[in-house]
Parts: C-alpha cells; structure tokens; sequence
C-alpha cells in the first residue's frame, strides 16, 4: 500500500493506493471517501462528487463520495454537519477516522478503511453514543456515483412451488415518490437493474432480504459492495437492509445495519467490502448478469471468507 498526504477542496486528506486502485478519503471533513478508481479502467473517479462551493442542503454538505449516517432518515438528525477535522489513527493497511460528537444527537461517527490486497477495500463503520441516554438508530453507509452508468440489485435464488416453497422470502420497499412503471426500473428473474440515464425524478427503493451485493456499471469499470444480511434482525425502514436512490445526475448504493437501541457508552458497527472488476460487460440482461457479474462476486466473497 502506498499512503501519500494530499490537498482536497482546500483541506487536507489521504490518498491510498495499490497497483490496481486507489482512494481518497478526507482528514479535514468527514470522514468521507470521495474518490475510488481503478488504475486500469477508464471511468476515472466512479464516485460523484460536488465542487467545493456547491450549496448545503439541509444545513449539510453532501460532498460527494461515500459517508456514513445513522437511519431512519429524519431532517435534523440526519443531515448533522461533518465540516470538522477528525481523529486519524494510521493503520498497516490503512487508516482510522473518527469525528468529534455530533453535538445535537451525542453520536459520534467512524470509519475504518484497509486495503484488502490489489481490488478490495474493507470498510468498517461505527456509531458511537456519547449522551445520556439510549438512541434507536441504524448504521447506514451510503456510496454515491456519477451518472451514466447501470446499477444492479441481485434478488434472491427462485424457489419451487411444487417442492414446496411456500412461504416469501423478501419484499419491496418502494418510497412515496417511486413509480416503479418508469423506465428507470429494470425487473429481471435474477436482479433488478437501474438505467440511471432515465431517470428523470427522484427514485428510491428498498428491500427486506438479498444476497447482500450490490453493483454498479460505468464506462467498463463495475464496483460491487458486500454487507451481510443478519437473519432475525429488525432493520430501518419497512425492514430494509439495503437501498438505492436516483434522481437521475447520481446513483446511491446504501447498506444499512439492525435498527435497535444504542445504549451509552455502547458503539454499533457496520462493515462492508468492496471490490473493483474492469472488462466486465454491462450486465442489462439475465445472459450478460450470469455469465459475468455474478460468477465473479461469488469468487471475490470467496477470497473474503
């Protein structure tokens, strides 16, 4: 791994790289990592990000890149500002951010980020209660990219109604403002697909139960994130483990973590893994999903284990 100090935005971050990728994550803000790309691709940085001087929203800056919340999604508690400088605590394989405490919720945010060999990033995410009293919230790690590409949910493997699969195995969970008749939904047998392009209003969509990947397609270069379902748990939002959003100038790939009572002093943890593949084709058919993406998810979870 190399690590190299870097200006970012007028502030300072760290950039980490291998022979295959590199990342940048900030140290000034955060934590946030703001760019991802593969030395091999020709995307460039698969993340969206926003200028320096882009507006707040909601009192917040959304920068851009991949950030950690605590669900469920509520204006104030959510949108808390990450403008201070952090924690860092460098790591063999990385290195470990921690902002002050959120002052109007008592939470404080972490996130660990290593390198995992030459294509694969693990991502450990922390909440941590500060106040004096419980707080029911939920992980949720959010990654952020630029428009022009193909995002892929996975569903879970078909059953047998003849054999005697009778029960379900997970459900939808579409926002107010979803219309699931809009070309930007692509239902397959095996996964659902999004065409960020068509979109042309803000979209969301959650589910209950999925393999636990997620992807997206840009330009030849597909990055997949990994969080493992908890079976039993009770999650945020209808019972939704993962989510994605678009509104058609970026894609969101979120995972999110049990939702329960956060006792002080107590911290609840989240971790992802990610992985970067060039050449594999755009996966917008079930031929193109199994020949490719899936075999080779399953062959990267397997060098995880």
């Amino acid at each position: 791994m190399k690590l190299s100090k870097i200006d970012y935005h007028g502030g300072s971050a760290l950039k980490l790289a291998t022979r295959a990728l590199e990342l940048v994550v900030t140290t000034s803000v955060g934590p946030r990592i703001t760019s991802l790309r593969s030395l091999a691709g020709r995307a460039g940085n698969l993340f969206l990000e926003f200028p320096a001087n882009a507006p707040r929203y909601h009192g917040f800056y959304l920068r851009g890149g991949h950030r950690l919340w605590h669900s469920p999604e509520d204006i104030v508690r959510s949108y808390q500002p990450d403008d201070d400088p952090l924690a860092v605590k460098l790591l063999p394989r990385g290195v470990a951010l921690t902002q002050p405490t959120e002052t109007m919720t008592g939470l404080q945010k972490g996130m660990k980020i290593e390198l995992l060999g030459e294509r694969a990033v693990k991502v450990t995410h922390t909440l941590t209660n500060r106040g004096l009293w419980p707080v029911e919230c939920a992980p949720w790690a959010l990654t952020m990219f630029r428009a022009g590409g193909y995002a892929v949910l996975p569903l879970l493997p078909k059953g047998d109604h003849a054999r005697g699969d009778l029960l379900p195995t997970y459900a939808l969970v579409p926002w107010s403002f979803t219309d699931l008749a809009l070309p930007v939904w692509q239902p397959r047998r095996d996964f659902i697909g999004v065409e960020v392009s068509k979109a042309r209003q803000a979209q969301k969509l959650g589910i209950t139960n999925y393999p636990g990947w997620s992807a997206y397609w840009l330009e030849g270069t597909t990055f997949v994130k990994y969080s493992p379902v908890i079976a039993g748990a009770r999650y945020p939002d209808l019972g939704s483990c993962f989510e994605i959003f678009t509104n058609g100038a970026m894609v969101e790939l979120e995972t999110l973590g049990p939702l329960a009572p956060l006792a002080p002093g107590r911290t609840a943890t989240h971790v992802e893994y990610w992985g970067v593949f060039d050449g594999l084709p755009k996966p917008s058919t079930d031929a193109a999903f199994a020949k490719s993406l899936a075999p080779a998810v399953k062959a990267w979870q397997a060098k995880l284990k």
